[in-house]
């Protein structure tokens, strides 16, 4: 009897493991924060088409190369601006280790930062020089080690305008579900920022996106004891820290987009998704692409749950259009912006 019951659990354990084994696994289930609408049906369409391996659109996997600008397409910028300005006018003008000794040309732009947020005064022309100047002399001296520990400090303070979030938390879930679904079918995907490279490598980091995959403004760095002494000239010692000097390289805005791209990437993408006329240089290098390709912007046209201006974001988005992007409304495409939990709010100051 029981050899019998051996026999027959051993029978029906190799049966369940058979059938574990051939089982067909549950597909992965996508885009939970999304709406069904007209921009995820046009990614859909086109991931299908170019992975289809029969498709007369086919595209290897090596070449599978997408471009994301970071601030307003995956990470909120309207708290109540940029992060990386929010960020000088905290270091310049509130710092305690920092704010009595910045010099004159750094408080002047971060108090223009401040009066834009707060009385709504306009920003000086070509302010995204002036401030990325300013950036460059503010955090001169700073370890790349103590410079991201002071991003993700900041980074942990709650979002201004919003309850429930840090700013490290204001990424649009929405558009981390594009990430996985885009990873998952063999994509390789980069960040391509306007902001200070080390601060979007900061504010990423908590996503698992490798440093090698981030571009964004750049300045000199050099070693702790190179003092004036050019790279060429000096060895590094393994003791040594690299340290972040004031000479601004590179603002990476508009077609300095397509020029780092071209210089660290080395591909034109087949993908481009961004949020503003900063990134349309990027979408259209992306267009020019031979092989199947389409670009996407973002419009920030939801004023119940962000802090937006729905008038000039519809207007943006027939601009899109035109040009030839497929255009992502956060109001009517998100069923989320920030998750649960977020909720809008004044500003305080």
């Amino acid at each position: 009897m029981k050899k019998y019951l051996l026999i027959v659990f051993l029978f029906a354990a190799g049966a369940f493991a058979a059938c574990t084994k051939d089982a067909p696994e549950t597909p992965k289930k996508y885009f939970a924060s999304w709406n069904e609408c007209e921009s995820l049906t046009a990614l859909k369409e086109y991931v299908q088409d170019v992975t289809n391996i029969n498709s007369k659109n086919y595209i290897k996997p090596e070449d599978r190369i997408v471009t994301f600008d970071m601030d307003g397409t995956f990470v909120g910028e309207l708290y109540p601006t940029y992060f990386e300005y929010n960020l000088l006018e905290y270091r310049a003008l509130d710092d305690p280790t920092y704010k009595d000794v910045a010099p004159a040309e750094v408080k002047e732009a971060a108090q223009n930062i401040r009066d834009f947020v707060r009385t709504g005064k306009a920003l000086p022309d070509h302010f995204d020089m002036i401030h990325a100047q300013a950036a460059a002399t503010a955090y001169a001296g700073m370890s790349l080690y103590d410079f991201d520990l002071y991003v993700k400090a900041y980074a942990s303070k709650p979002a201004n305008g919003f309850t429930g979030m840090t700013y490290g938390q204001s990424f649009y879930k929405p558009m981390l579900e594009v990430f996985d679904y885009l990873e998952d079918n063999g994509f390789t995907f980069y960040v391509v920022s306007g902001s200070d490279r080390f601060i979007c490598r900061s504010l990423v980091h908590s996503l698992g996106i490798s440093p090698n995959r981030v571009i964004g403004m750049d300045v000199k760095l050099k070693s702790s004891s190179q003092g004036d002494v050019t790279g060429v000239n000096y060895t590094m010692d393994k003791y040594e820290d690299l340290i972040r000097t004031d000479e601004l390289l590179i603002k990476n805005l508009k077609t300095n987009k397509v020029l780092q791209i071209t210089q660290e990437i080395g591909k034109v993408p087949v993908l481009s998704f961004g949020n503003s006329g900063g990134d349309s240089a990027m979408h259209n290098f992306c267009l020019s692409n031979t092989l199947k390709c389409a670009a996407f912007m973002l419009i920030a046209d939801d004023e119940a749950r962000d802090h937006a201006n729905r008038e000039k974001a519809l207007k943006l988005g027939e601009q899109w259009r035109e040009a030839g992007y497929h255009v992502i409304s956060m109001r009517d495409d998100f069923k989320t912006i920030y998750g649960a939990g977020v909720k809008k709010v004044d500003f305080t100051f």
